[in-house]
């Protein structure tokens, strides 16, 4: 919570981090917004404090912000009701055939290569929720970049609405191997490699 006549504090900005590392949803709440007189004050703050989280936090795009009087009672309302859509994101599990439907439109919009020397992501499903943690199988011989993984992960903000809190994606090797077995390709899955989450680097 957030005083309006002020910038955020260490400790805040610490707090934040600390929930987003810990894979939390983060809710904004800025108080005592009654004692901005005029609408160009109201404005100003209104305006200034998302970009400021935005810059202190750039690794998870939009968090919720919610301008409260506590004295007078404004907000409550709303503040407790973007707690609640914001639990339901963090809890929320999306089924795999629409990630794969989704995946393949997102791989139409970047240049995902299936070459020897560059992976291509083969399938993706949700592994858990709280936060919502993805894995992504990959072909080739060596993992997705990380400007590709943040594509995905802001992709994934995007389309289904999931700004405002953390999500992981881990990445898992798909090798073909040799031999056959009634005429289908046998594959198999590496072990976990890399967990790449939206955690302060």
């Amino acid at each position: 919570i957030l005083k309006s006549k002020r910038s955020l504090k260490h400790a805040e900005v610490a707090i934040a981090r600390r929930a987003v590392e810990e894979g939390r949803g983060l809710v904004v709440v800025v108080n005592k917004m009654d004692l901005l007189k005029g609408k160009k004050p109201y404005e100003s703050v209104v305006k200034a404090v998302p970009e400021e989280i935005q810059t202190v936090i750039p690794h998870v795009t939009g968090i919720p912000v919610v301008f409260v009087s506590a004295i007078e009672g404004r907000g409550r309302t709303a503040a407790m009701r973007q707690v609640v859509e914001t639990y339901e994101k963090w809890c929320s599990r999306l089924p795999t055939a629409r990630l794969n439907r989704w995946l393949r439109k997102v791989m139409g919009r970047h240049s995902f290569k299936d070459q020897s020397a560059q992976p291509k992501v083969k399938y993706f499903t949700q592994v858990k929720a709280r936060p919502p943690t993805f894995v992504a199988f990959v072909s080739g011989q060596t993992q997705l970049l990380d400007a590709e993984v943040r594509f995905m992960m802001k992709s994934l903000k995007e389309d289904f609405d999931l700004g405002g809190i953390p999500i992981r994606i881990t990445q898992r090797g798909v090798e073909k191997n040799k031999g056959r077995r009634s005429g289908k390709t046998i594959r198999t899955m590496k072990r976990k490699e890399r967990m790449v989450s939206e955690k302060r680097t």
